[in-house]
C-alpha cells in the first residue's frame, strides 16, 4: 500500500474531526508547496487573496465562496497547528452528546455567521470602516463546536495536564475573555469571528433544545464529504442455478451403469454361446442369463 492509498483509508475510516483536520491540512500543504514552486520561477501569487474573507461586503459578491472557504486554510504552520489541536479537542466533547453529521453542520455554518459578523463589524463600526482586512483560519468553527458543548453540558468535568479537573465552562470563558481582552490590540478581525463562533454555538444548542436543528439540511453535503475518497461500488447481478437434486442425479447415474454392466456381460455370455455352444457356460452364468431374460 502507498501512501496515497494509506491517505484514502485513513480518511475514510476517520470520524468527522478526523476528516475535517485532513482537509485543512491539505488545503494548507499543498498550496504551500505549489506556490513555493512557482518562486522559482518569479511568479509570486498570494493564493490566500482568492480564499480568505475580505472586510467588504462587495468583494464578497464576486467571491461567495470566501463566507466558507476562510475556514479550511491558514496563514501559517503554528496557526494550523494551533486550530487543529483546539478542532480536536473540542469535536471529541461535541460528539460526546451530538452526532458526527451535527458537527460538521456546524463547522460549516459557525463560520458563515462569524464571518456575517466579522462583515457586519467593519462595516458599521466607524473605527473599523476604513481597514483593509483578510480573515482566514479555523478558529471560529472551533469556537462555535467549544461553546456548543458548553451551552448543553457546562458542567462536564475536564482533565487538563499540569493543571488537573476544571469545568468546560472555566476554558470556555478564559478563551472568551482572552478574545475580548485582545479585540481592541491585534488582529481584531480575527477576535471579532471567534465571539461571532461562539455566539452561535450558543444560538445553536439553544434552537437544538426546542426542536429545530439546523445543521439538518446538510446531509447530502455531508454524506459527499465522508465519501469523497471512497471507491464506487458497482452493481454486480449474480445468476442462480438451480441442480437437480442431488439424490436424482446418483440414482439416475446409478441405473445407467448398471444398464451398461448387464449388457455387457450379456454380450460376453452370448458371444462364449456362439464359439463354444450352451454347454461350456458355467451354472452361474447360466443362472445370470436366465435372470436377465425374465
Amino acid at each position: 500500500m502507498n501512501i496515497l492509498d494509506d491517505l484514502k483509508l485513513q480518511y475514510k475510516n476517520g470520524d468527522m474531526a478526523t476528516k475535517l483536520i485532513f482537509w485543512n491540512l491539505l488545503l494548507f500543504a499543498i498550496p504551500e508547496i505549489v506556490f513555493a514552486v512557482l518562486q522559482l520561477f518569479h511568479i509570486n501569487i498570494n493564493y490566500l487573496n482568492y480564499v480568505a474573507l475580505s472586510n467588504h461586503f462587495s468583494d464578497l459578491v464576486w467571491q461567495p465562496w470566501t463566507i466558507v472557504s476562510y475556514a479550511f486554510f491558514h496563514a501559517g504552520f503554528l496557526h494550523l497547528l494551533f486550530n487543529m489541536i483546539m478542532l480536536h479537542f473540542s469535536s471529541r466533547l461535541f460528539v460526546t452528546f451530538f452526532t458526527q453529521k451535527q458537527l460538521f453542520g456546524l463547522y460549516v455554518l459557525g463560520s458563515i455567521f462569524a464571518g456575517i459578523i466579522y462583515l457586519v463589524c467593519y462595516t458599521f463600526l466607524p473605527s473599523l470602516s476604513n481597514q483593509n482586512t483578510l480573515l482566514v483560519g479555523a478558529s471560529a468553527s472551533v469556537m462555535a463546536i467549544l461553546f456548543a458543548t458548553m451551552t448543553y453540558q457546562p458542567f462536564m468535568d475536564i482533565r487538563l495536564a499540569l493543571i488537573g479537573s476544571v469545568k468546560l465552562w472555566h476554558i470556555a470563558t478564559l478563551y472568551l475573555v482572552v478574545d475580548l481582552i485582545q479585540l481592541p490590540l491585534e488582529n481584531t478581525g480575527g477576535h471579532l469571528a471567534h465571539l461571532g463562533g461562539a455566539l452561535f454555538g450558543f444560538i445553536y444548542i439553544k434552537l437544538l433544545q426546542n426542536g429545530t436543528d439546523l445543521t439538518k439540511g446538510f446531509n447530502t453535503i455531508i454524506d459527499w464529504f465522508a465519501n469523497l475518497f471512497s471507491p464506487k461500488k458497482e452493481t454486480s447481478f449474480k445468476k442462480i442455478y438451480r441442480n437437480p437434486k442431488p439424490i436424482n442425479v446418483v440414482k439416475t447415474a446409478s441405473k445407467i451403469v448398471t444398464k451398461d454392466k448387464t449388457q455387457q456381460q450379456i454380450d460376453e455370455i452370448l458371444d462364449k454361446i456362439s464359439k463354444s455352444g450352451y454347454d461350456s457356460l458355467t451354472v452361474d452364468e447360466k443362472e445370470f442369463l436366465f435372470k436377465a431374460g425374465k
